[in-house]
C-alpha cells in the first residue's frame, strides 16, 4: 500500500497541479480516481468539509485544497524546492498563486458562463485586467520561478489550458496572444515539459464539462420569471 495517495479526477487541473509537484519532487504515489458527481464514501471520509478533490493522503492523514497540498509537499519533501529561499519572494509566490485562482480563473468562469450582455462585457474586462498583472510577473522570464518550474508555475500552469476550453464553450476571448505575449509564450513552453504534459487533462474532457455546465446555468437564467 502506497504511503502517498492522491484522491483525484482525471479532468481536474487542481488535481493535475498536485501530480506535477509530486513528480517534480520524485515522490511515488498512487492515484485513486473518484467520480466527483457521485461522492464516494472514501472522498467523504477524507474531505468531509468541502467534499472535493484533490485530497492528498500521507501516512493515512488527509490534506485538502490544492494550494495547501502544494505547501505540504514543499515542506515534506525538501529536494527540488518549489518556493524561493527569500521570505519576501516566497510570500509573493503565494500571493500571486491565490490571485491567479481568485481573479483569473474564477473571473474567466464568470465571463464564460454569462450570456451576451453588459455583465459579460464587464466580466471579460475584469478578467483581462487580472491577466495583465500575471503578464507583468512573467515578462522576461522562462518560468515564474526563474529558470526552473516553481510553486507559482504549478499554481498558474493549468489556467491557460482551462481558459482555452472556457473560451470556446462560453464564446469569449480572454487570453489573447497579442495582448499577453509573455503569458502566452510561457503557457506554450510549460505545457510541453514532459512531466507536465503527461498529467494535463484532455482538452476534450474540459470542453465537454464547460459546455454542459454553461448550458445548464444559462438555461436556469432563461427559466427565471
Amino acid at each position: 500500500m502506497a504511503e502517498v495517495k492522491l484522491i483525484a479526477t482525471t479532468d481536474s487541473l487542481f488535481c493535475a497541479r498536485i501530480e506535477w509537484a509530486l513528480k517534480l519532487k520524485g515522490v511515488e504515489y498512487e492515484v485513486i480516481e473518484v467520480d466527483i458527481r457521485n461522492k464516494s464514501p472514501l472522498l467523504l471520509e477524507y474531505n468531509p468539509v468541502h467534499k472535493k478533490v484533490p485530497v492528498l493522503v500521507h501516512h493515512g492523514k488527509p490534506i485538502a485544497e490544492s494550494l495547501v497540498i502544494l505547501e505540504y509537499i514543499e515542506e515534506t519533501w525538501k529536494n527540488n524546492p518549489l518556493l524561493p529561499e527569500d521570505p519576501y519572494e516566497r510570500s509573493m509566490a503565494r500571493f500571486w498563486a491565490q490571485f491567479a485562482g481568485d481573479k483569473c480563473l474564477w473571473g474567466a468562469w464568470e465571463a464564460a458562463k454569462l450570456a451576451e450582455g453588459e455583465g459579460k462585457v464587464k466580466a471579460i474586462e475584469s478578467t483581462q485586467e487580472s491577466l495583465a498583472f500575471l503578464e507583468k510577473q512573467i515578462e522576461g522570464k522562462k518560468y515564474f520561478g526563474g529558470e526552473q518550474i516553481g510553486f507559482l508555475d504549478l499554481a498558474v500552469g493549468g489556467i491557460p489550458h482551462s481558459l482555452s476550453a472556457m473560451e470556446e464553450a462560453g464564446g469569449v476571448k480572454l487570453l489573447d496572444a497579442e495582448r499577453f505575449p509573455s503569458l502566452h509564450k510561457w503557457a506554450q513552453n510549460f505545457i510541453e515539459v514532459p512531466v507536465i504534459k503527461e498529467c494535463i487533462p484532455p482538452r476534450e474532457q474540459l470542453l465537454n464539462y464547460f459546455n454542459t455546465s454553461i448550458s445548464y446555468i444559462r438555461s436556469l437564467s432563461v427559466a427565471k420569471p
